[in-house]
């Protein structure tokens, strides 16, 4: 087979790669992301036995950095980018470092569910802003519900946990609001500027967290499954959370966030034999039913269709 070939032969591979990623149902890749996004942590809460907790979120941030700047090599896109487009993305990758140390600080002392919940309380927020029609009222008043069953927050015994789990939900609000803007500017490939954020959010973490990592380099075991809590928890799901925002709109998004809680408690029964009581199952159940009844909206506020970086 000439050169020649083998080119024509790849670039026929790569768009028949887009074309799949563009015909994929935006809600698939939410559900990738929202999966990955409580199970890598939950990789991540076993490998707190072997290195300190945010060693373990310099380890997940910078491993992923690394495959990010391999992948993407997002320094060609982004040089050209203009003043406001480089404070988003400043701004977006010191969110990623801030919010992935309170995540993992909480996560030491509170069960994931509950961390879970916590964190979707202001996300709920972001749905009632566009929630415009009593169908989509009602869903975010069921998913509440389901949110207060779940949590049931008691604060005796685990102040500290509790603290760094209300500003993780805060960071994560700000998360999605700088992603979904991210996802929609025109000038930015949203891959690409995820890329170059999480390196921004690795530059910010190491004076916080590298120090509590360099045990991981004694120990192999460790420093691969460090590897591989930050494909898992960072890689896949950003991606797909890129993939989903960019044809989703915010409150469509955020409403279907409410499934957060559930899928970490699914994980965290499986992964890290966290049982929940009864309360806390009615919670899971009222608040599938909340995004189930949730209706996207129709009008000027849903994103337009964008093309899908080529992968290189």
């Amino acid at each position: 087979m000439s050169e020649s070939t083998r080119c024509a032969s790849r670039k026929a591979g790569l768009t028949r790669f887009g074309q799949r990623i563009e015909t994929t149902p935006p809600h698939a890749y939410f559900l990738v992301s929202a999966s990955f996004h409580y199970l890598g942590p939950s990789f991540a809460v076993l490998l707190f036995a072997r290195v300190e907790v945010l060693g373990v979120a310099w380890l997940r941030i910078a491993s992923a950095a690394a495959i990010f700047a391999l992948w993407r090599r997002p320094w060609r896109q982004l040089r050209g980018i203009d003043r406001d487009a480089r404070k988003l993305l400043l701004g977006w990758g010191v969110t990623l470092a801030v919010m992935n140390a309170c995540f993992y600080t909480a996560i030491s002392r509170l069960p994931l569910a509950t961390v879970s919940a916590i964190e979707f309380l202001p996300v709920i927020a972001l749905a009632a802003l566009g929630a415009r029609t009593a169908r989509n009222i009602i869903s975010l008043a069921v998913a509440i519900v389901g949110v207060y069953l779940l949590t049931h927050v008691k604060l005796g015994g685990a102040t500290i946990g509790f603290a760094f789990a209300f500003a993780n939900a805060l960071l994560f609000a700000v998360y999605i609001v700088l992603a979904d803007r991210v996802a929609k500017r025109p000038e930015l490939s949203g891959i690409d500027a995820l890329a170059g954020a999480m390196l921004i959010a690795a530059v910010v973490v190491t004076p916080i967290g590298g120090w509590e990592a360099l045990r991981a380099f004694t120990s192999p075991t460790a420093l691969v499954a460090g590897v591989g809590v930050g494909i898992s928890s960072s890689v896949i799901p950003y991606v797909t959370d890129q993939l989903a925002m960019a044809r989703l709109p915010r409150a469509t998004y955020a409403t279907m966030v409410a499934l957060l809680p559930a899928i970490a408690t699914i994980i965290g029964i499986i992964v890290l034999t966290q049982i929940p009581t009864p309360l806390e199952i009615a919670g899971i159940t009222l608040i599938i039913a909340g995004v189930a009844l949730h209706h996207p909206h129709t009008n000027d506020d849903a994103p337009k269709a964008r093309t899908t970086p080529e992968t290189a």
